[in-house]
Parts: C-alpha cells; structure tokens; sequence
C-alpha cells in the first residue's frame, strides 16, 4: 500500500438532514475544494461540528474517504499541518 500525499487537491463532500415540516426531510449537501488534501482534513476535523464528520467524502484523485478514515488520516504521525490541542479530542 501507497503513502497517502497530503499535498494532492482534494475536494470534501458533507450533508446534513433537516427536518422540515412534519415528516419530509431535506438533505443539502455541501462541496469545497482545497488545494491540498491535509488543508481539506484539518477543515473536517477541526471546523465542522463534529456530528458531521460521519457524512464527510472527502476525494483525492480517484480514492475516496469517509468520516472514520478522514479522522485517522488526521490523527497519523505523517500529516503535515499542525493541529489543534482539542481536535483530537472530539
């Protein structure tokens, strides 16, 4: 297996459902592109709530991760950004 490459563009997916009115739900789905890979797993990680990381897909040339997959890329020895005290802890 392949070292992951931090410094590839990636885009990350997240959705969140709302309830809206008495049994419909709707579902919006947000995209964001970021230059590199890591920049897209510290804004999962360390910006959004932590709720959502479950929904996230985060895609990085033709593999893709979610939200189990994303925290450990996040919480390996090998990324490169610094990262928040409290992060890990959500």
């Amino acid at each position: 297996m392949s070292a992951f490459d931090y410094g590839m563009e990636a885009g990350l997916f997240s959705s969140k459902a709302s309830a809206k009115r008495s049994r419909s739900y709707q579902s919006s789905v947000e995209f964001r592109r970021f230059a590199q890979a890591a920049e897209a797993i510290r804004y999962a990680v360390e910006d959004m709530p932590a709720a959502l990381l479950g929904t996230c897909s985060l895609e990085v040339a033709e593999a893709t991760y979610s939200g189990a997959a994303i925290r450990g890329l996040y919480e390996s020895a090998e990324f490169p950004l610094p990262r928040r005290i409290d992060a890990t802890k959500k």
